[in-house]
This record gives C-alpha cells, sequence and structure tokens, in this order.
C-alpha cells in the first residue's frame, strides 16, 4: 500500500494504550522493540466482561483470549480450541483446548476456567444470557476439555462464543471469573500475547503491555482476530493524548507510531506525509453514530416524545458539521444494521424524515411537558458536534435542551444511573451494528443496559434469529425487528461514516483491520 492509498479495511472504535519496561530476556541480543500509539480514548476499565466500550475490547483482545475468533471474511474459527465436536441432534458440544495456554501468572489454563469464565460472561453479555438459557449443563470433563448440553439446537453457537463484540467472551482464570458480574476483576490475567504491567499503569498518562513470552501462536496466517498472533514487539506503550491535532502532529513527527483516529481536517496534509501511512474504513469497518437515549426519566419515557426525533435528525448535514469528507459518509442511512451489509434494510423508516414542522406538531401532540433533555457530550469530540447539531433542530421544535460536555469515563460513570440524563451522541463499529444480536441498543433490550428500552416483541425474534437456517430467514426477522425498532426508538442513527487512522511507514506488517491490533507489527 502507498503511503496514501486508503486501504479495503479499518481501523474502528475501541483500542489500548501502552508505555514503559522493556521485556529483554537473556538470550536475546537485540535491543528492546517499543510501539507508541494513541488510541481513540483512555482505557479505564480492564474488566472485559464489564462495558460495551470499544477501548476495553481493543485492551481485551491484546491481553486476554477467546475460544473462537472472527476472520476477515466474518468466518468464526478457532483460537484457543484445539478439536470440537456436537452430537447428531446438535444439543450436546465438546471443546478441547489447545496444549501449551498458560495465564499470565504462569498457571496452565484448564477447562474448568473457560467454564468459570462462560458463566460470568453469559451473565452480562445479551447474546450469552441467551445461550445460558437455552443450556442444561456446562462443565469440565477434564483439565483440557468442557462439554456443553443444549435444550434445544442452536445454530449459532460457535458464532456467540467467537463473536467480536463487546463483551467479549473473554476466558480468564476460575478464581477471576468468580468475581460477581457487577463488580470489576481485581486485576486483568488473561492469556493473550501481551500482558498488562500494573507497576507501569500511569492513569491519565500511559498504560504498558509487555510481550507474553509463554504465549504460543495459532499455526495459521493471521486474520482479523484469528489466526497466529506473533507479537514481534517488546512493549506497547499507549500514551494518552485527548487532543487530536496534537497526536496528528506527533505522528508526523515520529513521536508516535500510531494514531487510531486522524482529525479530518489534517487528512490533506498527512496524505502528503511519506513517512505516514494511512489505514481507511468502508463497508463493514465503518462507523454507526447513534444518540441513545434514556427510557427510564422524562421526557423520553414517553414513546410519542421519543418518535419526535427521527424528524429531527438530518444525517448528510451531521456528517458535514462533523467535517467528514464525500468519500468517507454514507448517503443517509435508514438501516439499523448499516448500510451495505448483508442485513440492510430501510424497513419502518418512512417516517424518519427531516421535517421540522411535522416534528412541532407531533411534540406538541406527545403530551411533552417542557422537561429538560440533559444531553452528556464528549468534549471535543465529533459526537458533541453532532450533538450539537440535533440540540438546535430539538430547540427549533420546542425542547429545552442542556448540553452537558464532559469526558468519556465521566459518560459512562452517569449512563449507568437511570435519572440525571436523558441520550448521549456515541459511535461505533460496523462490526458491532450490523446484525439485531450485536446491536448495542437492540440486542440489549429488556435488559439492564442503560437507556433501559424495552418491546418484550423483540427478545422473541432475536430468539428466532438465532434459530433461522438461513440468511434470508434471518433477513425477514431483521426488518421485523427493525420496524419494532423504529416505534421503540432506543437509539435515533446520525450517520454512518468512516475516520481514517495513520501509522509510521517503517512499521512492517501492520494488519489492515478495524480493530486496532499490534501483534505481528515490526520495525
Amino acid at each position: 500500500m502507498r503511503s496514501n492509498d486508503f486501504g479495503r479495511r479499518a481501523a474502528l472504535t475501541g483500542g489500548v494504550a501502552l508505555a514503559g519496561l522493556s521485556l529483554v530476556r537473556p538470550r536475546e541480543a537485540r535491543a528492546a522493540k517499543s510501539l507508541t500509539v494513541v488510541l481513540e480514548s483512555e482505557a479505564t476499565i480492564l474488566d472485559p466482561h464489564a462495558t460495551t466500550v470499544a477501548i476495553t475490547r481493543t485492551f481485551s483482545t491484546h491481553v486476554f483470549d477467546t475460544l473462537f475468533a472472527m476472520n476477515e471474511a466474518g468466518e468464526i474459527k478457532p483460537q484457543m480450541v484445539d478439536t470440537w465436536q456436537s452430537s447428531d441432534d446438535k444439543l450436546t458440544w465438546s471443546f478441547t483446548l489447545r496444549d501449551g495456554l498458560k495465564w499470565h501468572d504462569g498457571a496452565p489454563v484448564t477447562a474448568a476456567d473457560c467454564v468459570a469464565s462462560l458463566k460470568r460472561w453469559g451473565g452480562r453479555d445479551a447474546l450469552g444470557k441467551m445461550l445460558l438459557a437455552d443450556t442444561v449443563s456446562l462443565e469440565a470433563v477434564d483439565a483440557k476439555t468442557f462439554k456443553l448440553v443444549l435444550k434445544a439446537p442452536f445454530p449459532l453457537l460457535l458464532d456467540v462464543l467467537g463473536k467480536p463484540n463487546a463483551p467479549l467472551p473473554a476466558m480468564m482464570p476460575a478464581r477471576l471469573a468468580a468475581t460477581p458480574g457487577d463488580q470489576r476483576i481485581p486485576e486483568p490475567i488473561g492469556s493473550g500475547p501481551f500482558r498488562f504491567v500494573k507497576s507501569e499503569w500511569r492513569p491519565g498518562n500511559q498504560m504498558v503491555l509487555e510481550r507474553n513470552p509463554d504465549y504460543v501462536p495459532r499455526k495459521e496466517k493471521p486474520d482479523f482476530l484469528a489466526g497466529g498472533k506473533n507479537v514481534k514487539i517488546d512493549r506497547l506503550v499507549l500514551r494518552v493524548m485527548p487532543d487530536q491535532s496534537t497526536g496528528a502532529n506527533a505522528l508526523m513527527a515520529g513521536e508516535i507510531d500510531y494514531m487510531q483516529y486522524l482529525p479530518f481536517d489534517m487528512l490533506p496534509l498527512l496524505e502528503k506525509e511519506r513517512a505516514v501511512k494511512l489505514i481507511g474504513l468502508g463497508g463493514l469497518h465503518q462507523f454507526q453514530g447513534n444518540f441513545r437515549l434514556n427510557h427510564a426519566a422524562p421526557p423520553f419515557d414517553n414513546p410519542a416524545v421519543r418518535r419526535v426525533l427521527w424528524k429531527l435528525v438530518d444525517q448528510d448535514a451531521t456528517l458535514t458539521a462533523i467535517g467528514v469528507p464525500d468519500r468517507f459518509k454514507a448517503k443517509s442511512c435508514p438501516s439499523f444494521w448499516m448500510c451495505g451489509t448483508p442485513l440492510s434494510t430501510d424497513a419502518g423508516s418512512a417516517g424518519a424524515k427531516l421535517d421540522l414542522a411535522a416534528a412541532r406538531a407531533e411534540l406538541k401532540a406527545s403530551g411533552y411537558k417542557g422537561e429538560t433533555v440533559i444531553i452528556l457530550e464528549v468534549a471535543g469530540s465529533i459526537s458533541q458536534t453532532a450533538a450539537r447539531v440535533l440540540a438546535q433542530n430539538m430547540r427549533d421544535v420546542g425542547f429545552t435542551v442542556e448540553e452537558q460536555p464532559r469526558d468519556w469515563p465521566t459518560i459512562l460513570a452517569r449512563r449507568a444511573k437511570k435519572e440525571g440524563w436523558s441520550m448521549f451522541p456515541v459511535y461505533s463499529n460496523g462490526t458491532d451494528m450490523f446484525t439485531p444480536l450485536t446491536h448495542f441498543y437492540v440486542a440489549a433490550t429488556c435488559n439492564e443496559f442503560p437507556g433501559w428500552s424495552c418491546d418484550e416483541r423483540i427478545p422473541k425474534l432475536l430468539k428466532a434469529f438465532t434459530e433461522a437456517g438461513t440468511l434470508e430467514d434471518r433477513k425477514r426477522i431483521a426488518a421485523e425487528i427493525q420496524v419494532i425498532a423504529y416505534e421503540l426508538v432506543p437509539a435515533v442513527m446520525w450517520g454512518q461514516f468512516s475516520i481514517a487512522a495513520g501509522y509510521r511507514s517503517d512499521l512492517k506488517g501492520m494488519i489492515q483491520s478495524s480493530y486496532p491490533m499490534f501483534w505481528e507489527v515490526d520495525r
């Protein structure tokens, strides 16, 4: 790829950062190699089961491992698992782990650890809950083998075990998996290709991951989250650098090696910089922007008030205000499941068109009592710009609006409470949003997930989706779910778009991926 080429795949939401501590083993006669990166935000939640935020997922893909993983083609491949088999009736499944797996504390990975991890994750994740509800038993058979017995066939079983969406079905030692799901694990010990260096963690400044010398990569070639993960650097340093322009200048100056989100207004300059290569996003690996609504508090506890928003969001105007170049925009997309993907549909979207006059009339008829709409915004972010565009339209039709800029960790804490906020803007990886099973705001319907949206028809249709045997059946069910989602309004889309990532041109083996990945990278 030339230095100013935009690749076919993406660098999207989520990542971790890291710094300090070299890992030079006595037998190695070379200097330690370090990589310094700036990702979307600081990783503050280090429990892979605790949250859906992308930065925690990026941290987790480096420090933890999963039983299965998705490749670039969207296929699910074994990762920690060596072999598996199922009974003819697809009710009994047996999984055997690979040889040589160790936790970062040196203990061997056991089947009992994996059973405990699946049970903890399954209590937190919408898909995991669905799987556990269909489970008769899940138990270790011996040190390397565990068995799952189902009540009924679950055609998407491997897809669930290998899903790339947060909360990741990450494996951890049983002693950590014993931590209640509503509490954070005391330390992030996984079996992945990197390990967390607690002594080098400087919150607000940097974090360090070091190469795991005991990691045994698979023999296959690296392929998105699947395949071999051969770490060729000794330490990975995450620099906390909230200002994008500062980060982009640091990348051009060689002070950092990789930046996940490059500012749109600096792309012309970055494209001319020979020392920098860009990774472009497209199709499934674009982002979907959403306003997540709080159904637990006024005014959005009123469905009629929620539905007014469909006539106030102008996706084209929003992306233009953000500064997204035309080549990185998807024209107004009505699909919850991303446009340009297999499940894309416009079902239920007929009334979702910018119309301030109609919105004003609907709001007046809705029973809205003038309650203040509190919008939590990540200060200085593109999502804050999206919120400002919507906020102006809301004021124009009669809403009382209060915008509250905060940092992302503060918003994560605030959104966990059912009062004190009305909505927040956010954008998510297309790999998270292209199916109802993983779309944050649809898959979490009637679950304890910030926003607390619920329509009992959706969980039943999600179950039917998992049981569907063909793509055509899944398309039909996805369209049915979307019709209900337009009525329920768990979230309102503000646009589908791409953001370029950049890295120094002297780096070799940079995976052209939608997620930040730093195994295989060398210099």
